[in-house]
This record gives C-alpha cells, sequence and structure tokens, in this order.
C-alpha cells in the first residue's frame, strides 16, 4: 500500500518538474520576444527621430557656413562640430552596427 502511494507521489512529482521546466523555457522565449520588440522599437524611434535631426543639422551646416563667410569668422562654424558627433551617434544608432557592438 505505502509502495503504491509512494509511486503516486512520484510520477505527480515527476509531472510537476515537467510542467515548471517548460513553463519556464515558455517565460525565456517570452521574454527573450519581448526584448527584440523593444530594440526594434528602440531602433525605429531613432530612425525616426534622425530625420528631424538630420534636416535639423543639415539647415544649421548651411545657415552657420553661410554666417561664417559672410562675417569672415570662422569661430561661427563652432556648434557644427557637436551637432555633428550627434548626428553620427544617431546615425550608427539606427542603421549601423552600435546595437550589436553593445551586445557583444
Amino acid at each position: 500500500m505505502g509502495f503504491v502511494f509512494s509511486k503516486a507521489m512520484n510520477d505527480s512529482l515527476k509531472g510537476q518538474q515537467e510542467f515548471m521546466r517548460l513553463q519556464l523555457e515558455r517565460q525565456l522565449i517570452l521574454q527573450n520576444l519581448m526584448r527584440e520588440r523593444q530594440a526594434a522599437m528602440q531602433i525605429a524611434w531613432t530612425r525616426e527621430f534622425l530625420k528631424y535631426f538630420g534636416t535639423f543639422f543639415g539647415l544649421s551646416a548651411v545657415v552657420l557656413t553661410t554666417g561664417a563667410i559672410k562675417r569672415k569668422n570662422p569661430a561661427v562654424l563652432l556648434p557644427i562640430l557637436p551637432l555633428s558627433f550627434i548626428f553620427s551617434y544617431q546615425y550608427d544608432m539606427g542603421y549601423g552596427t552600435l546595437l550589436q557592438r553593445i551586445k557583444g
């Protein structure tokens, strides 16, 4: 009688362990899927931001270059330097390999 009860408990325990293993696998798959979707959303946001910032950067470069030529003062071009770094970073984030390098 004790053997039958013990065997039933072992079978039940194995079933529960299998269920918990399957549940853990599903949670890991879901977490990976959510992480991939979040990364895709970030890339999409960066690409959209890059459109507007690229327009701003291009217009700024033209206006600052024109101002530097008219005033004959190359110091007017100085704001282009930090703007170019921001533009390069955003471009690399949206269309380059920045996210792969971060993952690595």
